[in-house]
């Protein structure tokens, strides 16, 4: 691949939380191929994580680590530091959801929503990320350089479109899309602003990446009907966000802060 500078990741060190998921590894994957630093930071590694070792153990670590426990971070903070130095990119991708497969009242009528998964997933997706800038962004910003990437979703710009789950309510189950994920999404947008402007005088750019669904060999009367909803006809495949990663981690990216950089498939724009 051509060295292009202006894309150049490979004096960084970024953090990538989440990192043993499907999309994390993606993420990890892309920009050790281009030559950056990386931290893998999830609960546990998986397989993916064992193999990015063996092929980068140069630039690769995994850090054990809960975003949603100051102390933990804390404690991966430092040892980040004792190998690679201050970490100058962090990308908040660790986030959970209610899955298909969740327990009926998780995935039922709003009405009954359990108020503990409300918790647990707020926990998660707002708390963590909160947390991790507050670590990882207060070090960028006492080094006077780094890119924060908050990783958000289609459905905290737009409610869920509950029609794709209509095959199963005609099952006899019932099925909606929950609430939690859909505001803890939203909730990412203004912190990315409001971090945006308050470390924007010490060079730490702060942005948020809103991307769509992903394909994960989901049912195919979902399938159909998500591909029938979105303009360019397919779910993303994990490489699709490749390029907004590796554009907001980059010098590309050095007068852009504050912004929703939207990769959905055209699912906003309808």
């Amino acid at each position: 691949m051509p060295h292009d500078a202006l894309f150049d990741v490979s004096g960084e060190t970024v953090v990538v939380t989440g990192a043993a998921g499907q999309l994390g590894l993606q993420y990890c994957r892309a920009l050790l191929q281009r030559a950056a630093r990386v931290v893998a930071l999830d609960l546990k590694p998986s397989a993916g994580i064992a193999a990015l070792q063996r092929e980068f153990s140069d630039r690769f670590l995994f850090v054990e680590g809960d975003v949603t426990r100051r102390e933990s971070l804390d404690g991966a903070l430092a040892t980040i530091g004792a190998r690679f130095g201050a970490p100058t990119v962090l990308i908040n991708n660790a986030a959970i959801d209610s899955p298909p497969d969740a327990p009926v009242a998780e995935n039922g009528p709003f009405e009954d929503y359990p108020d503990a998964s409300w918790d647990k997933v707020m926990d998660v997706n707002v708390k963590g990320v909160y947390l991790c800038c507050k670590v990882f962004g207060a070090a960028m910003a006492k080094a006077g350089k780094g890119s924060i990437i908050n990783i958000a979703s289609i459905y905290g710009v737009v409610s869920p479109d509950q029609s794709l789950y209509e095959y199963r309510r005609k099952r006899g189950e019932s099925f909606y899309k929950p609430v939690a994920y859909s505001v803890s999404k939203s909730a990412i947008l203004n912190l990315t602003r409001y971090l945006a402007v308050y470390w924007a005088k010490q060079n730490v750019r702060v942005n948020t990446l809103t991307i769509a669904g992903v394909f994960a060999n989901q049912e195919q009367p979902f399938l159909e009907a998500y591909c029938g909803r979105i303009p360019i006809g397919r779910m993303a495949e994990g490489g699709d966000y490749h390029g907004a990663v590796i554009f907001l981690a980059s010098p590309a990216s050095a007068y852009m802060t504050g912004s929703n950089l939207v990769v959905d498939g055209g699912w906003t724009a309808i």
